[in-house]
């Protein structure tokens, strides 16, 4: 078996707990972001979008995301591509600690076609590379609905999407706070919005 499969089965079997563990059986996660601005509340959803759920509470679990940083603001007037516009805050893990602090490594793509969980307003859903497999750590927000981000949209050039594993519950506002905040030309936040810590509600 490569290490590749053994995660995906790590994964599977992870997922399929926290789907067993969710209130009511729900397989609906609460998660709360505190930030220095505020606090976002999202459900994960850990039935439909098991791999992605699973990898994004494995981090929130460790800590990994304690004094992290929201770096990214991207509107509709400060995007570099100027052709699939798109409306999202993007987070992650700090910095300095992930230097020296090992993450789990990227995931393979679980699809909005096969999820059924599409780009929304308040989907929460991770940031991949060029390549479909490429998603790690960190994850970004959306400002009212983006299908371009779903699979067969424009946003990603081999057009298999990214995934959203979750919505935001609470905090919308503090979301749009964090996305008109000033950027740089590379749409990077000029004061990037610590996020305190990530935990289960």
């Amino acid at each position: 078996m490569t290490p590749q499969n053994v995660i995906l089965c790590f994964l599977l079997a992870l997922g399929s707990a926290l789907a067993d563990q969710s209130p009511a059986g729900s397989g609906l996660v609460p998660v709360v972001i505190e930030t220095s601005i505020g606090s976002i509340e999202i459900e994960v959803d850990a039935v439909h979008a098991p791999l992605t759920a699973a990898n994004f509470l494995r981090y929130v679990d460790a800590k990994m995301y304690d004094g992290g940083r929201f770096h990214r603001a991207v509107r509709l007037d400060n995007q570099v591509r100027k052709d699939v516009r798109i409306e999202v805050i993007q987070g992650g893990r700090n910095l300095e600690r992930a230097k020296t602090e090992k993450g789990f490594g990227a995931i393979p793509l679980e699809r909005t076609s096969a999820t059924s969980l599409k780009h929304v307003e308040g989907a929460i859903s991770m940031a991949r590379g060029d390549t479909a497999d490429s998603a790690s750590s960190d994850f970004f927000l959306c400002i009212g609905p983006q299908p371009a981000l779903d699979f067969g949209g424009a946003r990603a050039a081999d057009g298999q999407g990214f995934a959203a594993f979750g919505r935001v519950t609470s905090g919308m506002d503090v979301v749009r706070r964090i996305q008109a905040g000033g950027t740089n030309d590379r749409e990077q936040l000029l004061a990037p919005v610590t996020i305190a810590r990530i935990y289960r509600k």
